[in-house]
């Protein structure tokens, strides 16, 4: 029986183990995807943790999988091996619940997530439903287009989706593996952008990535700084602190929206007052469906928006989580099965 590497978390909590395993075959409706790169998310502490419900262990984590259509089930037939597919956190939908009657794929109540519901990317071969793949357009390879398909999808999705229009204001709080992505699609999708983080030595990298204006919220008042510039239609609040991101909510103009997109555990606090007089509102905003996914990695492609990456072999998973998990990447973590 053919075998592939593969690296699994053997139990919540537990450590990563590279093992042999069978390739796995596509059942009804599944395609197996020959894997050549994999993004390391910070999500994937939820598999190594075990702080998501209903993880079956051993698990293969990885949502951010980019590589070849190697074979496809009974049934499939919009899909063909060798095209070039990507899979992100959205593994698949049921088509039956309501929400999916409605087309809200990502919403589905019966989702599927990649790595967790079932086998990841942290594979030489992964098997997924059809639903989940995203076609890469042939001008990114697959370490671009890998984190593309969590941290692009998620900042590119809630952009759009953020009642913006091209010429508005719309601030990125924060400027790591979800902030850096999110200037660049900003400054493309012909917004004003300004960028939000504490220190003066962000503010090159902030100018490179796009941003027209950087704040140094250690330095000055964000709000104060924002209601100068007109007030923000939009913040999207990327860095997982529910602190920074109150202190920004009063630099929303008119009809202004603070969409959160950074995965904190912090209760986020809000007065009535500071939403009411200017119609102001707080959402949050999940990645995206597969048709989402492939959006973005064809805006991308489109624009040149790129993820800045530090790569490392599967067998040097432990090194690349660590490296993700103490943020210490700049700016994102990709696996690749060399």
């Amino acid at each position: 029986m053919a075998t592939m590497k593969a690296v699994q978390v053997p139990k919540a909590g537990g450590e990563f183990e590279l093992v042999e395993r069978p390739i796995p075959g596509p059942g009804a409706g599944q395609v197996r995807v020959a894997v050549e790169a994999c993004g390391v998310c910070h999500s994937d502490a939820f598999v190594k943790e075990g702080t998501f419900p209903g993880i079956e262990y051993p698990r293969v984590p990885g949502h951010e999988v980019a590589g070849r259509i190697d074979a496809v089930g009974a049934g499939v037939t919009a899909w063909k091996p060798g095209q070039r597919v990507g899979v992100g956190w959205h593994g698949g939908h049921c088509f039956n619940c309501e929400s999916c009657r409605r087309g809200d794929f990502i919403a589905c109540q019966r989702s599927q997530v990649c790595g967790i519901s079932y086998d990841g990317g942290y594979a030489q071969y992964l098997v997924a439903p059809d639903s989940a793949l995203a076609l890469i357009p042939d001008a990114l390879d697959a370490v671009a287009a890998a984190p593309l398909l969590c941290a692009g999808v998620t900042t590119f999705n809630a952009l759009r989706h953020a009642g913006a229009r091209p010429g508005d204001l719309v601030a990125v709080q924060g400027i790591g593996g979800l902030g850096h992505l999110a200037i660049q699609f900003a400054k493309n999708m012909g917004f004003r952008v300004a960028a939000l983080s504490s220190g003066a030595d962000k503010r090159e990298l902030a100018r490179e990535l796009g941003a027209d204006f950087y704040i140094d919220t250690g330095a000055e008042n964000p709000v104060v700084a924002l209601t100068k510039l007109g007030g923000a239609k939009a913040i999207l609040a990327t860095a997982p602190s529910a602190k920074a991101m109150e202190a920004v909510i009063d630099g929303l103009g008119v009809d202004g929206r603070l969409v959160v997109v950074g995965v904190g555990t912090d209760k986020l606090s809000v007065g009535p007052l500071q939403l009411i007089g200017k119609r102001r509102s707080v959402s949050g905003w999940p990645s995206g469906s597969a048709r989402d996914s492939q959006d973005t990695l064809e805006f991308s492609a489109l624009t040149g928006v790129a993820a800045r990456v530090e790569t490392f072999a599967l067998a040097e998973v432990k090194a690349a989580y660590a490296r993700m998990i103490e943020n210490k990447a700049r700016f994102r973590v990709v696996l690749t099965m060399r």
